[in-house]
């Protein structure tokens, strides 16, 4: 029988797994925006197996403050840990959730958090409403925080024949212009994923609109 669920269960395994030569390396690739316990991936994610293996998932009314108590230490790979929390959960979620959401995308912000949060947990919820769904994407384009707007672009990068290419290319259009490196790079992965299922729009729209040198590189990389 399974323990209750305990995030202190994986603090006890990362703890003791904890190689500073590694932590260095691997704060420097992240340029030093975070700290790191030196777990690197295939040994974190044994780890978070051991963990469910060991424990029973949260209680659903429990899992965002659960993920939260993770998210909120101060090296990566705990941050790393609670986003696996979630995409464990996250058949339970509901558009209720969004602003929870919201918070773990505005915290600790750096596109390998985002780039999980964004397309595997938004997305999955989008899905549910996608009109609401729209509408909630469409304010995250148009907020001041630049990880909400990269957000709002690649919420659809995995939907394939399900994407909405109005909304998809009305919120690339409100960014078109910027100048920061990770919008510009969300718009061309958003746009080359895309082309493996429509390569005749994306091309389209490239060629109808202005596109920064790295968006269009990006989006037309695999389309010939």
């Amino acid at each position: 029988m399974k323990k209750q669920w305990s995030h202190k269960g994986i603090i006890d395994k990362f703890e003791l797994c904890r190689n500073v030569e590694n932590a260095g390396s691997m704060k420097a690739y992240m340029k030093h925006h975070f700290p790191f316990l030196g777990i690197k991936s295939p040994l974190r994610k044994e780890l978070l197996r051991e963990q469910f293996k060991e424990y029973a998932l949260p209680e659903v009314s429990d899992v965002f403050e659960e993920a939260w108590k993770l998210y909120e230490l101060p090296e990566r790979e705990y941050q790393y840990a609670a986003i696996t929390l979630l995409e464990k959960m996250k058949k339970h979620f509901t558009t209720e959730d969004y602003p929870k959401l919201l918070k773990f995308i505005e915290t600790n912000s750096w596109w390998d958090s985002v780039d999980s949060i964004a397309p595997h947990l938004v997305g999955h919820v989008v899905k549910m409403d996608r009109d609401y769904g729209k509408t909630v994407m469409l304010d995250w384009s148009r907020s001041d925080n630049m990880w909400t707007n990269r957000s709002a672009i690649l919420h659809q990068l995995k939907f394939k024949k399900e994407t909405d290419s109005a909304l998809l290319f009305e919120i690339i259009l409100q960014h078109v212009e910027s100048n920061e490196f990770f919008i510009q790079k969300a718009i061309g992965w958003v746009l080359r994923e895309y082309a493996k299922t429509d390569p005749v729009i994306v091309k389209r729209f490239v060629e109808k609109h202005t596109l920064k040198p790295l968006s269009r590189r990006e989006a037309l990389k695999h389309i010939g």
